[in-house]
């Protein structure tokens, strides 16, 4: 590979109040500002207001966005941003740590956006001294970023062009040597589909949004990262004495000790078909009959190993082999959209997918979604997509299609709103503000029927994931056809996963662990005196933003609907006590909510 050498270096502090700058424990206090376009790289100090209000990770994430995105900016001009960002937890011994957001604006929705990753690459990002690295611009050639302990270079990369990424990242690996991690994207992210994910390591996806496109148009095709800094804490010895008490609820929960270290999130195949709520051919159908031979039971003989990201006692990845090829496991997001989702039920054919979706780059719910809009828009007459319900051989070449930008592969790459819309057929587009929604269906959980359509990234089950209470019974069972209360759940949720990912864990600890062990974790990492209430009032904090982010964009409650088909009773009911709740009349956050949430803040300038 040939080296443009060390990028051209500018240091400049962001913090608009004199003294501000972060000498906080447990934050690095700066990020990196590289600038594909000008050969530039900055570092720029955070500001002990930013990192206190907005925490880190995804809620870092979402200022800078907001600030340094022009509104009605096509998310695929080069004047978008992509941020990668951490936390104060991330780097420090507290357990599901290891862990990053990418934020950006989303070429497939449009709204502000973030997906969350695991593995190693955000402690690596941690030790190189950083909270974040800010990419804007765009490279003449397809490039790899390098940052090394802080510093950042550019590599050219036009020798990957069209590289799976499993290959991609072994061959920066191998170019660069030494212990780097490293992210990527596939063909799909070259190629700007929009719902291209970014890969970290074999076993970790930011899938959701088309991130990876964002990538692709700024011709980023890798970003390895390698530092050997520690991270300062303010009790470690009270940290570690936290996780020892975390450590034995969480073994001694059934999800976190049991399921999830044994089976991993295929345990859910049979659990939610059990309850009617598994989504099948376009939503079309509530349960699959062959939703058994999909679940963990089934994959059982075909493991060969169990791993998880590091310092993590949940280990929830697993390896499996399938006709003499090992892989990892697919989540049950991947086996239901490829699987019922399209009417396929031969195991190894959905597995088969899955690693397809992964080397290639391809986000495998918004693929699966779109590819059984295209089998409903056949079966209906409205195209001819080539391709069935139960058709697996048809999905594969779709999925290449999709990745290279082929044939209807091309139309597809778009998402299903947009090639339902084209066909005159919306509706027919299982989504939420042109997000495809995930494996369970809002009419049998009243509570998710309401948190997909509230969803700032649009449908979404990680924003609020009431199936933790409307099914698995964590911490209590609800009555998942009453509308009653839901409201006040769903923001609380939200609020508490915005806070989750800012610092940023995993969102399993949830399903064990409630926000006062959180706050006492973050006392303990940074000294500063967080509570459970300033906790939320933080998660909400970012909540608000991303939803002005999106009112600016054009955004309204109109967006916050869900496909026709899917509505459940009481929908605007609880639409309206949601809004009351949030202090967002008509959808938009009030000026008094605004006000006492600080908002925006002041400006960062990058």
């Amino acid at each position: 590979t040939q080296s443009s050498g060390r990028l051209r270096r500018a240091r400049v502090k962001l913090s608009e109040v004199e003294g501000d700058v972060c000498k906080l424990k447990a934050w690095m206090g700066r990020a990196l500002v590289v600038d594909l376009s000008r050969g530039i790289a900055k570092h720029v100090e955070l500001p002990k207001w930013v990192l206190k209000s907005f925490i880190g990770g995804r809620g870092l994430g979402a200022k800078v966005v907001y600030d340094a995105v022009p509104r009605r900016l096509d998310p695929l001009h080069e004047d978008n941003v992509l941020v990668m960002a951490v936390g104060p937890l991330t780097g420090t011994p507290f357990y599901a740590s290891s862990r990053f957001t990418v934020s950006s604006k989303s070429p497939l929705t449009g709204t502000i956006f973030d997906s969350n990753c695991g593995g190693r690459w955000g402690a690596a990002l941690k030790a190189s001294g950083l909270d974040a690295l800010i990419v804007r611009g765009r490279a003449p050639r397809l490039t790899v970023l390098v940052v090394d302990e802080g510093e950042a270079r550019l590599i050219d990369a036009e020798h990957l062009r069209g590289a799976p990424t499993s290959q991609a990242m072994r061959s920066v690996g191998e170019d660069l040597g030494g212990d780097y991690e490293v992210v990527c994207i596939g063909p799909a992210g070259e190629n700007m589909a929009r719902m291209a994910c970014i890969r970290a390591g074999e076993d970790h996806v930011a899938g959701r949004g088309g991130l990876g496109a964002v990538m692709g148009s700024k011709r980023l095709k890798a970003i390895a990262v390698r530092g050997s800094r520690r991270v300062e804490v303010h009790d470690e010895e009270g940290l570690r004495r936290l996780c020892g008490l975390a450590l034995k609820r969480l073994r001694s929960n059934p999800i976190t000790g049991k399921a999830l270290p044994d089976m991993g999130t295929p345990f859910l195949m049979r659990v939610v078909n059990d309850h009617g709520a598994l989504p099948t051919r376009n939503f079309r159908e509530s349960s699959f009959d062959g939703a058994e031979g999909l679940s963990a039971e089934a994959l059982k003989p075909m493991l060969r190993g169990r791993r998880g990201c590091p310092g993590c006692p949940i280990a929830c990845k697993k390896v499996v082999e399938v006709g003499g090829e090992v892989g990892r496991q697919p989540e049950y997001e991947s086996l239901w959209a490829l699987g019922p989702m399209c009417g396929v039920g031969e195991l190894s054919e959905v597995v088969r997918l899955a690693w397809l979706c992964d080397e290639l780059g391809l986000d495998t719910i918004s693929t699966g979604s779109t590819i059984a809009c295209a089998m409903e828009l056949t079966e209906v007459g409205v195209a001819e997509v080539g391709v069935r319900w139960g058709d697996a051989e048809g999905a594969r070449r779709l999925i290449e299609d999709i990745a290279y930008g082929r044939g209807w592969g091309s139309r597809l790459a778009e998402g299903s709103m947009r090639l339902a819309s084209a066909l005159g057929r919306p509706e027919l587009s299982m989504s939420v503000k042109g997000l495809e929604l995930p494996g369970y269906d809002p009419r049998s959980m009243y509570g998710q029927a309401l948190a997909y359509a509230t969803s700032n990234r649009g449908g979404c089950h990680l924003r609020a994931y009431m199936v933790a209470s409307e099914i698995l019974g964590v911490p209590v069972l609800l009555d998942r056809l009453s509308p009653l209360g839901k409201a006040d759940l769903v923001a609380l949720y939200e609020d508490l996963s915005a806070a989750v990912d800012s610092l940023v864990v995993c969102k399993f600890l949830l399903l064990e662990l409630d926000e006062d062990v959180l706050a006492e974790a973050l006392r303990a990492a940074t000294g500063l005196p967080y509570t459970r209430a300033e906790l939320l009032k933080a998660g909400e904090r970012v909540c608000c933003l991303e939803r002005l982010f999106n009112v600016e964009e054009g955004l309204s409650a109109s967006s916050d609907q869900l496909p026709p088909r899917l509505r459940p009773p009481h929908m605007d009911d609880m639409l309206r006590e949601y809004y009351a709740v949030r202090g967002w009349p008509d959808g938009k956050p009030s000026p008094s909510k605004l006000a006492e949430l600080e908002l925006p803040g002041g400006r960062l300038e990058l």
